[in-house]
């Protein structure tokens, strides 16, 4: 311990399992962080807990905390129709954690980039990391301990007398891809026991004008590529410590196509006996080379996001690539063994019914059997995104963008939501390896990934979407 070491507690906030549960790998990488800066460090994640404010609760009376970082993956579930609004229960965790101790409560992860202002007026925290957590938190918590004045911090937002400061973000480091030690500070049994992936980013930054995205305000707009083979080692270090199901979290794992063949061919070279996935691609750069290489790999999953098979709708959501590309990619995907998954996004600006039955024809005739489908009704809309310009340019949005914290849900003006909806439940009738929210949202889902854990299936789940349909139905539920 240095001179000025605090007792740090960090709590990872997401509870959201469905379809699995994800590790909370920034609150890690953040938690070693401030380790390496010489600070007594306790990672609290709230995944498995029941009563998550009574834990936290535990955690602030048993330990006397200097500072306690919060990390907020997400603002809601972004599910139109069964809506979760998350910050509702962080409101109440942060109202438990100020009943016991005084002090400083500081936010940081995906969320809080999105819409910081908003977030900490409804939390009253102390202030909220906005830039590289792992070099920012340290560096904060260092002049907490010191009494040094810290509201000038790059990377760092907060409320001075009721107003809102954004400090401008440093430039991040390079990414290393070095990834946290996960077992140090998960119950990795548990997230084993779901079915869960080992998450491994290869970039950072997302070039792409989609107009709902935000993972430009998340990233930023130019890429920061990792090493290869540093991706590659820290493969091999995951799987040499037992945790073989990697999932490349990238927000679009095949952009820079020439990475994402040298990431493919560095881990073939580095032999890591791992079970590679990424459901994060595009259809655009998408090709039998790079296929055959991540077959060669180790892949045993990947995932289409390509929203539309409709020429009209892709250009609405300016996606960057047209129909033609769409169906190419399913004659590629076609010639190889390795599983699907098709991710659609009904009700984008230019959709009409004509454009649904488009889509749905592609998904009816060009996806296998073998592989699946999963359709979303309705896209979320933040604010500073296009789509939140489009939807006020249509009149479909009027509220202003400070109320936009609670979801809000974009839908065509040209097509009525409850038949896009009735059009969606009938093609899934009829394929047993489609899904829609329903599916990812059904009560038994986490028993059912459990009870495949323990019958030796592997991640990811959706391959078996098929089998576990037809069983569900065959003991009368309609799933």
């Amino acid at each position: 311990m240095i001179p000025n070491s605090m007792n740090i507690l960090i709590i990872s906030t997401n509870r959201n399992a469905f379809p699995v549960p994800v590790l909370p790998s920034g609150a890690c990488m953040v938690a070693e962080a401030a380790e390496r800066a010489g600070h007594a460090v306790r990672l609290l994640d709230l995944m498995f807990v029941n009563d998550p404010v009574r834990a936290v609760q535990a955690a602030v009376s048993g330990t006397r905390y200097e500072v306690i970082g919060i990390s907020v993956r997400n603002i809601d579930n972004i599910v139109m129709g069964q809506s979760r609004f998350f910050i509702t229960e962080l409101i109440s965790i942060i109202d438990a954690i100020r009943k016991i101790t005084d002090a400083p409560i500081i936010l940081g992860g995906a969320a809080l980039m999105i819409m910081p202002e908003e977030i900490l007026r409804a939390t009253r925290s102390t202030c909220a990391v906005i830039g590289d957590g792992e070099s920012v938190f340290p560096l904060l918590i260092n002049k907490l301990g010191k009494n040094e004045t810290w509201e000038d911090l790059p990377g760092v937002a907060s409320l001075v007398n009721g107003t809102y400061w954004a400090n401008t973000v440093a430039p991040g480091p390079f990414c290393s891809c070095s990834g946290p030690d996960y077992r140090r500070w998960l119950d990795m049994k548990a997230y084993s026991s779901c079915l869960s992936t080992i998450p491994l980013q290869t970039k950072l930054g997302c070039p792409f004008q989609c107009v709902y995205c935000t993972y430009r305000k998340i990233e930023g707009s130019a890429y920061q590529l990792s090493d290869p083979g540093s991706v590659a080692n820290t493969a091999l270090r995951f799987a040499s410590s037992g945790l073989h199901d990697i999932e490349f979290v990238d927000n679009v794992f095949n952009a820079p196509y020439d990475h994402a063949l040298a990431v493919c061919e560095s881990l073939i070279r580095a032999k890591p006996r791992a079970r590679f996935q990424s459901v994060e691609m595009s259809p655009a750069s998408f090709d039998h080379q790079l296929l055959s290489t991540m077959e060669r790999a180790g892949f045993v999953g990947i995932g289409l996001t390509v929203e539309s098979a409709s020429d009209a709708v892709l250009a609405g959501l300016k996606k960057g690539f047209c129909a033609r590309d769409v169906h190419v990619a399913a004659e590629v995907v076609n010639k190889h063994p390795v599983p699907c998954l098709w991710i659609f996004l009904f009700g984008g600006p230019g959709e009409t019914r004509e454009t649904v039955r488009e889509t749905l024809r592609f998904a009816e005739t060009c996806i296998r059997p073998q592989d699946a489908a999963f359709f979303n009704v309705g896209i979320r809309m933040y604010p500073g995104t296009g789509l939140e310009a489009i939807a006020r340019a249509q009149g479909v949005l009027s509220v202003p963008a400070a109320d936009m914290l609670e979801p809000l849900f974009y839908i065509s003006p040209e097509v009525e939501t409850d038949w896009i909806i009735e059009q969606v439940k009938h093609s899934l009738q009829r394929h047993m390896n489609f899904l829609d929210k329903d599916s990812f949202s059904f009560r038994y889902l986490l028993q059912i990934t459990k009870a495949g854990h323990w019958l030796g299936l592997t991640s990811p789940l959706w391959r078996y979407t098929r089998f576990i349909r037809r069983g569900l139905r065959s003991v009368g539920m309609q799933v």
